[in-house]
């Protein structure tokens, strides 16, 4: 097939899948109020980059070291130590409200361990939070996997903890055990606002970790557009490759992410870029219209039977 063709065929495939897609959300709006967002604890979860952000609550997370001989290993790693991961079905212009944290003492005695400081980041108690840091305890104090009270609260939401900790000297790139820093772990949870406070502090919107996914790739993967759109408008590198040579665009095409499948593209996103396994984002949307055909055909009745 010829390039220019492929590329208008996979671009006109794309405008009516969105199209379909805006079609359906605007049935929903009139029957059914916005979905909230939904936490899940997945034992077994397949990767990030094939069916989207699926990982465990990050206060109950073991793990262990592992010789790593392949890229496979370490994408099956950062998904076994992943955080609280949430899957977010997003309605045009839907806004998610900030959560609440939890009810907390008006008054803390005695000294907060380091456990329980990093428990207060991911519970959004900042009375607990405020406390070891008055005492004199390190704002980058970690547990295991090299995570942070800032990682923590930038999954969670939580921009009062993020903003108190850095505040205090907290390092704000600082790298957990899969290199993710905070804002990796920000455009997981999906927080427009924690993205924008780590940004303007100065964050690092392009650093990799171990897979070599950028922000960009993880905000992707999640799905909130507005996230990924303010990567965009900052710079971000849209055609920067993972581990797998998979660009932004191949995640959001793999994943069916039709709006920002359409703004990468718009922002210059190779359509014709290939990955490892040699495979274009074209290539990815072909698919869609031969997986449609095959459903189509299966759902088709018995026609071939004469009635009697």
């Amino acid at each position: 097939m010829d390039m220019d063709h492929k590329i208008k065929r996979a671009t006109e495939l794309i405008e009516e899948k969105l199209k379909l897609e805006e079609e359906q959300q605007q049935k929903k709006h009139s029957s059914v109020m916005p979905p909230e967002v939904v936490r899940l604890n997945i034992p077994h979860q397949e990767k990030e980059k094939k069916q989207g952000p699926l990982n465990k609550d990050i206060t109950s997370l073991k793990g262990q070291e592992k010789v790593r001989k392949s890229s496979m290993d370490l994408r099956k790693e950062i998904l076994e130590f992943g955080g609280t991961e949430y899957l977010f079905k997003l309605q045009k212009k839907a806004k998610k409200e900030e959560k609440k944290p939890e009810p907390e003492p008006e008054e803390i005695t005695g000294p907060v361990a380091v456990e329980d400081f990093l428990k207060a980041a991911v519970q959004g108690r900042i009375q607990v939070v405020e406390k070891f840091l008055v005492d004199g305890g390190s704002p980058d104090s970690c547990d295991e996997f090299h995570r942070t009270a800032l990682h923590r609260a930038s999954l969670e939401g939580y921009t009062e903890i993020v903003e108190k900790v850095l505040d205090k000297g907290a390092t704000i790139d600082f790298r957990d055990r899969l290199d993710c820093t905070a804002l990796h772990w920000a455009c997981r949870g999906g927080h427009l606002a924690v993205v924008k406070l780590l940004q303007e502090k100065g964050a690092n919107l392009k650093l990799k970790d171990k897979l070599l996914s950028t922000p960009l790739h993880v905000a992707t993967r999640t799905g909130v557009a507005d996230v990924v759109e303010y990567l965009i408008n900052n710079g971000v590198d849209v055609n920067s490759r993972d581990r797998e040579g998979d660009s932004a665009l191949h995640d959001a095409v793999r994943l069916n992410r039709y709006k920002i499948i359409k703004m990468l593209i718009l922002h210059g996103a190779d359509m014709l870029a290939k990955n490892l396994a040699g495979k274009t984002p074209a290539d990815l949307v072909q698919l869609w219209q031969a997986d449609t055909r095959e459903v189509l055909e299966k759902k088709e009745p018995n026609t071939t039977e004469m009635p009697t």
